[in-house]
């Protein structure tokens, strides 16, 4: 190779290793950033908010009939939805209670929301993990750079007489890099307590996930008895209309014959309408509630629904209140969510408190880097940390009053979750003890008012009875057989909320029409 050659030469390699050389030394000048400071979680205001929606079985008092107390059932938010099974074959539809619980916990949107309630904390709990583990990540790239050396500043002013200069453009040249990283924690006592308080909120969602399992079974079989029971109100109301149908065409007969006056049979054509408007506004809202049924198991809306099962016919004994409140407090979900909630603020708060600790990482990389693929060398380096906090203009401090507020909030949550358990199951007992009274009453008075009816037909057939007799006694047995029907209901409703309230309402369901205990 020839002198200018090799000058030549020379230059090429001089400006990109002056230009390395500047930019490593400014580097060195410069220390490594700090590693972030890892904060505590922060935790929602309240604890105790159902992603599943509410549902309430609510026994009132009532001066309407023999029968006094009167049953609803108050289901709100994602329980009164669901997702459609598009597998449902054609035509109509035969459902038992278990069926239609069954097919609840499938598909109602209770039980979809809480269960992705629960993936996201599991979620939560797999990043809060991630942030002790070993990060390790590879990479590789390949540049090639042509660098103006002026517009950095340099200029190059060589004595004359050298025979060569330093170009102000330098390149192309081109540089390739493989590298491995990896990135420790050591030793971060914020994280770790961060990591431990997402288990308890993971075990809180998870334990919510079932209760809201607990929340569809009370919401469906509710929605079921009361469907039965209004199908059982309707086919009594249309026995009421064809017993006023035929004191009508009676009535009419005796006019005919002379033997009645008009205002006889007027009246009892007032009652026969009155009895087809009562069967008609029942069978509008029997319509309605298999609608809503349907739509909270996720059944096609146009099929028609059969419900097989029917009303308990008798009563079973009622456990004692001690009993069923010590099974309530081992067995109610929501209770034990509600601990695994002030668990969970208590590890933040702790972590609260950690933020005054040091921390210690720990960062390496390892490679090959050169100009191109197959003239490279190894390189690595190896890093480690220390983070001692002194101030952090009260950031602390305010996490750790922010912790203690939301710690005082569960342990409050859980003491009043306790109480809330105990109330349900007294509550409950006292339901079906009132409901279990009223059914016996509603029974007999139901055999009083069709014994009366029957009297005030033989007596006006035989002419010696009027038509108010007849019209008084039939409004009668149509209040008492309501009020038996009702009577029922309440009863049913009354032992399936008393399985709620002690936590094993899933589990007893299947015998909780056969009369016995929740």
């Amino acid at each position: 190779m020839s002198a200018m050659a090799k000058l030549s030469h020379a230059r090429c390699l001089l400006a990109p290793a002056l230009l390395f050389l500047c930019v490593s030394a400014g580097w060195a000048q410069v220390a490594a950033p700090p590693a972030p400071t890892t904060r505590p979680l922060a935790l929602p205001p309240g604890g105790n908010v159902s992603a599943a929606g509410s549902v309430s079985i609510q026994q009132s008092a009532s001066v309407d009939g023999a029968n006094t107390v009167s049953t609803g059932l108050q289901i709100g938010g994602n329980l009164q939805g669901s997702v459609p099974d598009a597998n449902v074959p054609a035509g109509p539809i035969a459902l038992t209670l278990v069926d239609a619980v069954r097919r609840g916990l499938t598909a109602n949107l209770g039980v979809i929301s809480a269960e992705n309630s629960s993936a996201t904390a599991r979620s939560q709990r797999i990043q809060m993990l991630s942030a002790l583990l070993p990060n390790i990540s590879a990479n590789a790239s390949q540049s090639e750079n042509q660098v103006n050396l002026a517009a950095y500043g340099f200029k190059f002013n060589l004595p004359p007489g050298l025979g060569f200069s330093i170009p102000s453009v330098v390149g192309p040249f081109g540089y390739f890099q493989l590298q491995g990283q990896l990135t420790q924690s050591v030793f971060d006592p914020v994280a770790r307590q961060n990591w431990k308080a997402s288990k308890e909120l993971d075990a809180a969602s998870r334990l919510s996930a079932k209760d809201a399992r607990e929340l569809v079974v009370l919401a469906v079989a509710g929605g079921y008895l009361q469907n039965v029971a209004t199908a059982a109100r309707v086919d009594s109301q249309r026995a009421q209309v064809a017993g006023a149908q035929a004191v009508y065409d009676q009535a009419q007969v005796r006019k005919t014959a002379g033997t009645n006056a008009r205002i006889d049979v007027m009246r009892t054509l007032v009652e026969l309408q009155t009895q087809k408007q009562r069967l008609n506004a029942l069978e509008s809202d029997w319509r309605k509630q298999k609608l809503a049924l349907a739509r909270a198991i996720g059944l096609p809306l146009d099929r028609e629904l059969t419900l097989t099962d029917t009303l308990a016919a008798g009563g079973a004994g009622i456990t004692e209140a001690e009993t069923a409140i010590a099974q309530a407090l081992q067995n109610r979900l929501d209770l034990q969510a509600a601990a695994a909630q002030v668990r969970a603020a208590e590890r933040l708060l702790k972590a609260a408190r950690d933020e005054r600790l040091p921390s210690i990482s720990f960062n390496g990389d390892y490679g090959v880097s050169g100009p191109d693929p197959a003239h490279t060398h190894g390189v690595f380096s190896v890093t480690g940390a220390v983070n001692v906090p002194i101030w952090a203009g009260g950031r602390t401090q305010g996490d750790i009053l922010q912790a203690e507020a939301a710690l005082r909030q569960r342990r409050a949550e859980l003491a009043d979750q306790r109480e809330r358990v105990e109330q349900d199951v007294r509550s409950s007992l006292i339901e079906l003890e009132t409901a279990s009274g009223q059914m016996e009453l509603a029974e007999s008075n139901r055999t009083y008012a069709a014994e009366t009816l029957r009297e005030a037909r033989d007596r006006f057939r035989l002419g010696v009875g009027t038509t108010v007799e007849v019209v008084q006694a039939q409004e009668q047995v149509a209040g008492a057989e309501s009020d038996y029907v009702s009577s029922q209901l309440s009863y049913d409703l009354a032992r399936l909320g008393l399985a709620r309230a002690v936590g094993d309402a899933e589990l007893t369901l299947p015998d909780l029409l056969k009369g016995k205990h929740p």
